[in-house]
């Protein structure tokens, strides 16, 4: 059994039920009469609650548009396995011996999806807005800034933080071409890892094409990953 004090003092709460935070960390594969399927949906709808209301606030201007896209930004694989690797959870989910060596702890499927569940655990448990606390402390500690821009650039960060953990590397961008005048320029940008080309993509900017591609090229590794 796995020793959680380091785990709930990275969340700052200790949990009252030790069965609750059990089920929370067993991934399917891990063939017990439960796992954390049920948690991780019900956690999945209250983090979806919590960073709408976080991000309503936060962004009195921004319309219904712009605030679905940053909450898609944080609510999702990329974002919850980022909020899950800053309080080191794959050291502590329940895996089987083929996934333990299929890198399971490291997948963003599996990491994800244990985020959610440990989420839901403490909504259970504890109520809406001791989890709320929780979630708020640890986006403010996950991202410099949350606005549209730097999400949206985080798909380079998410993607570098990939490569270099499973391939030593960072992803090489190389300009293909550009085009228009000065003030209405279109680069179009590839993406190279290890010599192989994941993917190229074009942008108003090379910012904005860098981080297109570094979308691409990211779904790509995680299937990949993911197998």
């Amino acid at each position: 059994m796995h020793d959680y004090k380091t785990l709930e003092k990275c969340l700052d709460y200790k949990f009252k039920n030790q069965n609750l935070i059990i089920e929370a960390l067993t991934h399917k594969s891990y063939k017990k009469q439960y796992n954390n399927e049920r948690l991780e949906f019900l956690g999945d709808a209250v983090l979806n609650l919590i960073v709408g209301e976080y991000l309503f606030q936060k962004f009195p201007k921004a319309n219904e548009g712009e605030l679905s896209k940053i909450r898609a930004s944080l609510v999702n694989e990329i974002g919850f396995t980022k909020l899950a690797n800053k309080i080191k959870l794959g050291d502590y989910i329940y895996i089987s011996h083929s996934e333990e060596k299929n890198n399971g702890r490291t997948k963003a499927s599996i990491l994800s999806d244990a985020f959610e569940a440990i989420m839901g655990a403490i909504y259970l448990e504890s109520g809406l807005s001791v989890l709320k606390k929780i979630v708020l402390v640890l986006l403010e500690r996950s991202y410099d800034e949350i606005n549209l821009e730097v999400l949206f650039s985080d798909y380079k960060t998410a993607l570098q933080e990939i490569t270099q953990a499973h391939y030593g590397v960072i992803p090489i961008y190389k300009i293909e071409s550009s085009s228009g005048p000065d003030h209405q320029k279109e680069f179009e940008i590839s993406i190279w890892i290890n010599d192989k080309t994941y993917g190229i993509a074009k942008g108003k900017s090379k910012k904005i094409a860098q981080q297109a591609v570094a979308k691409i090229a990211l779904k790509t590794l995680e299937s990949r990953l993911n197998e």
